[in-house]
């Protein structure tokens, strides 16, 4: 028997247009006495049953998993991976022989607030960053077990909430994956989130295509991404930095892989202090870096960030050369990115021209009806 959970008069709207979070201000009572990460009925002020989802004491007290009456199990979420998995085939992914790597679930774009599953080519990891739905990690995996579109020789858990990582079928820790005919070696225990960004495959892809005899500079690099598909578009000279050494070790495993060594140097170094003492000019710039602000509370020290980090490369790429900028906080929106690349062009007194404006790939879908779901912004900029 799920507690209940029943919401403030007129609150029960968001949950109508099938928004996937019920804010604490939203509560006016509960019956029984839920626990992080239990599931729990959600009802209007009319006792209207509205929604199931995960319980979990915070500012977010409620993500949903269903807005229908159903029972949470094995089935369950065995019915949400199939249904995610319909929607990778429908953007044909995988492509045996040329991209094996591709994101299966993706939180609210998939309607599992809270859940990431990422396929590395015959290995998938499981990433939990709720309470709730560390809680419901077996099933999760048992599902998987189950799916018979997809054969894994590994599956392996990242409980971002329990901090733990545990191989839950197989015993491999690396594997190599292919992106677009690119090859990438992917570290499924130690890497940074899942493995491997996912979520730049497209705009990677595009980036390769501006590359044909130009220098190009990998800010914030981690395993050399774009890096490849730069060398791969055909660019004379790639450099690769990040504060990481190991990042840096596996950005100059994954050149040689490709056979690009010749034309790659790698450096661990601070992304700015890199910027600010460079000496070489550079035709490409891809500035990609780290969530800057994670909580609506550290916004104003992002934005601080994204300018600071944009002009000192608007200051020393050479004239008419190409900037990808991106930003990967989800708090921080597509107005404010931009207003932050606009204060950084004024700063350094550079005339800028936006030739594209990138988003996240088809298997990191957006929700429509929960537009937090759209987080990764870019801008491709020309610098006169």
């Amino acid at each position: 028997m799920y507690s209940k959970i029943f919401l403030k008069y007129g609150k029960e709207k968001s949950l109508l247009r099938y928004h996937l979070w019920v804010f604490s201000g939203a509560i006016e009572k509960t019956e029984g006495n839920p626990e992080n990460g239990d599931i729990v009925e959600i009802f209007s002020s009319k006792n209207e049953f509205l929604a199931l989802g995960h319980y979990q004491n915070g500012s977010i007290m409620v993500r949903i998993l269903s807005f229908e009456k159903e029972v949470i199990n094995v089935e369950f979420w065995l019915k949400k991976i199939n249904n995610a998995w319909d929607v990778r085939k429908k953007s044909n992914l995988p492509e045996y022989g040329f991209t094996n790597v591709f994101r299966l679930i993706h939180g609210e774009g998939d309607n599992c607030p809270g859940l990431v599953i990422d396929v590395y080519y015959d290995s998938v990891v499981v990433q939990a960053h709720s309470i709730g739905m560390s809680n419901s990690a077996n099933d999760i995996l048992s599902a998987l077990n189950l799916f018979d579109k997809l054969t894994f020789k590994n599956i392996i858990l990242k409980d971002e909430v329990k901090n733990f990582v545990k191989p839950f079928f197989g015993n491999e820790s690396k594997t190599e994956v292919i992106e677009n005919g690119n090859k990438f070696y992917i570290d499924l225990i130690s890497g940074q989130k899942t493995g491997f960004f996912i979520d730049q495959r497209e705009n990677r892809k595009l980036l390769g295509s501006f590359c044909k005899d130009k220098k190009v500079l990998n800010m914030f690099g981690y395993t050399g991404g774009f890096s490849v598909y730069a060398a791969h578009g055909g660019a004379l000279l790639v450099h690769t930095v990040d504060s990481s050494e190991s990042a840096i070790q596996t950005a100059n495993n994954n050149m040689k892989l490709n056979n690009y060594s010749n034309i790659h140097t790698g450096f661990v170094d601070d992304a700015f202090e890199f910027l600010k003492n460079m000496n070489e000019e550079y035709d490409i710039v891809i500035l990609d870096p780290p969530a800057f602000a994670k909580h609506l509370k550290s916004l104003s020290n992002a934005r601080e960030a994204y300018i600071r980090l944009n002009k000192e490369a608007f200051k020393k790429i050479k004239k008419g050369g190409i900037i990808f900028t991106f930003s990967c906080s989800q708090v921080v929106s597509k107005e404010i990115f931009r207003s932050a690349v606009f204060t950084a062009a004024i700063q350094a007194k550079r005339n800028l021209r936006i030739l594209s404006q990138l988003t996240q790939p088809s298997c990191h879908p957006i929700n429509l009806f929960h537009p937090e779901s759209e987080y990764l912004k870019g801008l491709v900029l020309y610098v006169d």
